[in-house]
């Protein structure tokens, strides 16, 4: 399967370069005018009106490779999943029926409502700390007043 969309990935490469090239040899419609006056373009390779009619049907068939690999390409690589026969609402809970232990192990440790009473650490008194000049954030106290 990998080698048949190697293929098709690569016929649709091949297909937009040679519909690319064939696109940018075409001539636009005003091209025509100057062959009916005696121009050059009567002398080509497929004669006045054979180059417009020949380049067009080579590019539409190239867009037909084209399109038909894109959605070759599209169809294959849609990979979904098949159905399962059982829902995931059939299958039981992973852990359900035993209870989970707190990661912290704060389960463990008596409150206060086991009867034990918790006394906090004694505080430690507090270093001095210099008072602080208040500064303004938006400077409105720098701007002088009247």
């Amino acid at each position: 399967m990998n080698m048949l969309m190697n293929f098709v990935l690569a016929l649709q490469l091949i297909s937009a370069l040679v519909m690319i090239g064939l696109v940018l040899i075409q001539h636009g419609k005003g091209a025509d005018m100057g062959a009916s006056f005696g121009s050059g373009a009567s002398g080509s390779l497929f004669g006045a009106t054979g180059s417009a009619n020949f380049l067009s049907r080579s590019t539409a068939a190239c867009a037909a490779v084209f399109f038909a690999c894109t959605l070759a390409l599209a169809y294959t690589s849609n990979a979904r999943p098949e159905a399962s026969a059982t829902s995931i609402l059939d299958r039981p809970a992973a852990g359900a029926s035993a209870p989970r232990p707190s990661p912290s192990g704060a389960g463990a440790i008596p409150g206060p409502a086991s009867g034990v009473v918790v006394v906090p650490p004694p505080a430690m008194p507090a270093a001095p700390v210099a008072p602080v000049a208040p500064v303004a954030a938006s400077g409105a106290g720098a701007i002088p007043q009247k």
